[in-house]
């Protein structure tokens, strides 16, 4: 009982100690922010399209339509309105993620979004994008020694995971799995906190949430709604977008903000919304919850009004709120100064660009990857997959000596074929899968592209190289290969060769595509164009569609596992007695000679690293190496 005391008042002095370096690390000086947002509009082109392509029309598209307002340290500004209403368009504006047409001012501190501010904000997406295998522990932790500064050493940035998982009572559950849709793993509303203790991590003097009470029941908002209300007594600035909330989480909301179809409706404190409406003919007829009742008009429904006068109400609504803030509103939001202004704590003179240094963010990527990555690569199936097929394939081809070239050949082929699909398919999910986590990490500059990509391919080595020498294992001396160690090693560095470079192919056909169905259909038509052209199913290609069988992985592989198993001295029985391998029309067409191994072995090389190259600046052209600010 002593020593449950004991720790209990040392997480209490930790807790107020990081507190403190947090204060003094991250905010020096004046670390309150009061954001303003005038007249914000935010527009789209769609296009309507006729019968004809000769009929289609550009039309634009309103998603905001001049909203004003500001929010100050200490204070929730909730954003209210129903689906399509512009909510989660403002918050992304808010938090220096939107793009395209944006016109108005947003200011922090009366300075423009940059790389200082971009230290200084917490965006927590409506949908948890986490790590289904790794554990709460696990992915706070990671992601402290990857965003928090080397002001903190390795120990505290740990220490300091563990204290924001006691403030978000994550405490018991610190040692399970997140889960996916198809794993078990943590609830909803633990998986919602674990998403705002990432962001917490970095004490944000600005935090931005979108729909954080989603899919959880009242209780667990209400949870969720107390530990951002305590944030926000702290002197932070906190902005949400909400969908329904409770009358008790709606009481908490120092403003709020209703939209309707990107129109503001209401700006003002929660607490006056409803006497707001009263005065101007829309008080509601019963006790309600202010949320729904505020809903209900923003959705064009009042209970008092005829089915067709909602349209009339909508645009009355509208007309009033301009009046209103006209008259109180809009010379009170200029009244409040913007404290810092002067001192221009936002400029980027001097701010370090990346928290860590870029060896830091590849070993710790690294560790994070392999222990994700580890459960895909060795699943049960995969493996049962990998030898069943080895077994088949080696009683198939049990003891085929060079008696059998033909079938020997055709064995070869086998293992080149299988080994360049199926890598291919499993690398192909990379990137489409991962698309969601890069973009939310990388937005929040916690590491650079170079060290991301490069610990993905480092981690990718090993996990993928297992299962095929274990595959060649079994069949090479099944099958009666030449039982030769120079021949078995050179046979797997042609397999390991073949790995890599299909691997590569399914990395850059999923960078550039980034849809899984669409890159699923690209692979396999460039796949089996490779594998017709290998030399196997037909050796006298046509000469106007011969040049295909130069960018084959398959051709070059194929050429150097006929070289890793038969030399131009071997001989086989014939009609005639015996007679020269190499003489055989099948490998006649490839060729034994060394010069021709070592050009096969050098393109391969070259497309290794090519279509990584390829995927990589695939991956900057989609936006994701964005520039911080």
């Amino acid at each position: 009982m002593e020593l449950e005391i004991a720790d209990i008042e040392s997480q209490t002095t930790y807790k107020a100690t990081i507190q403190e370096e947090s204060r003094d690390i991250f905010h020096k000086g004046n670390r309150s922010i009061i954001l303003k947002f005038h007249n914000v509009v935010y527009k789209i082109q769609t296009k309507k399209v006729g019968l004809f392509e000769k009929n289609k029309k550009a039309e634009e598209k309103v998603i905001l339509n001049g909203v004003t307002g500001m929010v100050e340290p200490g204070e929730i500004l909730a954003m209210l309105g129903p689906s399509g209403s512009g909510k989660t368009t403002l918050l992304t504006a808010l938090g220096g993620k939107l793009g395209g047409q944006l016109q108005g001012t947003i200011t922090y501190n009366g300075k423009p979004f940059s790389n200082s501010m971009k230290r200084k904000t917490g965006f927590v997406t409506q949908d948890d994008v986490l790590y289904p295998h790794l554990t709460v522990t696990e992915t706070l932790v990671f992601t402290a020694l990857l965003r928090l500064p080397n002001s903190f050493t390795k120990e505290d940035k740990i220490m300091h995971a563990n204290a924001v998982m006691t403030q978000l009572g994550l405490t018991r559950c610190k040692n399970s799995i997140i889960g996916g849709p198809l794993l078990r793993g943590i609830s909803g509303g633990e998986r919602k906190r674990v998403s705002i203790g990432q962001e917490m991590l970095i004490n944000p003097s600005l935090l931005f949430l979108d729909e954080p009470t989603s899919g959880l029941d009242s209780t667990t908002a209400q949870r969720i709604l107390s530990t951002l209300w305590e944030l926000a007594s702290g002197g932070k600035t906190i902005v949400m977008t909400i969908h329904q909330p409770s009358s008790r989480i709606y009481y908490m909301f120092h403003k709020v903000l209703l939209l309707s179809e990107g129109n503001v409706l209401y700006y003002g404190k929660g607490s006056e919304a409803i006497e707001y409406f009263s005065n101007i003919g829309y008080a509601p007829t019963m006790a309600m919850n202010p949320a729904d009742f505020l809903l209900d008009l923003a959705n064009g429904v009042y209970t008092d009004q005829p089915n067709e006068d909602h349209a009339l109400n909508k645009h009355k609504l509208i007309s009033a709120y301009k009046n209103y803030f006209n008259t109180n509103l809009k010379p009170s939001l200029h009244e409040i100064p913007d404290y810092g202004k002067s001192q221009g704590r936002f400029e980027d003179n001097g701010v370090e660009k990346w928290p860590t240094t870029w060896w830091q963010q590849f070993s710790v990527l690294l560790r994070r990857y392999v222990k994700e990555r580890k459960h895909e690569s060795f699943s049960g199936l995969r493996v049962c997959q990998i030898l069943l097929v080895s077994f088949i394939a080696g009683l198939l081809w049990y003891k085929s000596d060079i008696s059998h070239l033909q079938d020997q050949i055709g064995l070869l082929f086998f293992v080149a074929s299988f080994w360049a699909v199926f890598p291919l398919y499993q690398a192909i999910y990379t990137f489409p899968k991962e698309i969601l986590m890069l973009k939310k990490e990388r937005s929040s500059g916690m590491y650079r592209l170079s060290s991301y990509f490069f610990s993905r391919m480092v981690a990718d080595l090993p996990m993928e190289l297992i299962l095929p020498i274990i595959f060649l294992f079994i069949i090479y001396w099944m099958a009666g290969l030449k039982a030769n160690v120079v021949n078995f090693i050179y046979t797997l560095f042609s397999l390991i060769l073949n790995v890599l470079v299909s691997q590569g192919i399914g990395l850059a056909i999923g960078a550039i595509v980034l849809d899984q169905k669409s890159a699923t259909t690209l692979a396999s038509v460039i796949m089996l164009s490779f594998l017709l052209v290998g030399g196997f199913y037909v050796q006298h290609v046509p000469k106007f569609i011969s040049w295909i069988k130069y960018i084959s992985t398959s051709y070059y592989v194929y050429h150097l596992l006929m070289g890793s198993q038969y030399d131009t001295s071997d001989t086989y029985p014939c009609s005639k007695g015996q007679c020269f391998v190499a003489e055989f029309p099948m490998i006649k067409q490839i060729g034994l000679d060394l010069r021709g191994q070592m050009i096969a072995a050098s393109a391969l090389g070259l497309m290794l690293i090519g279509y990584r190259l390829v995927a990589y600046f695939a991956l900057m052209r989609i936006g994701v190496t964005k520039k911080l600010g």
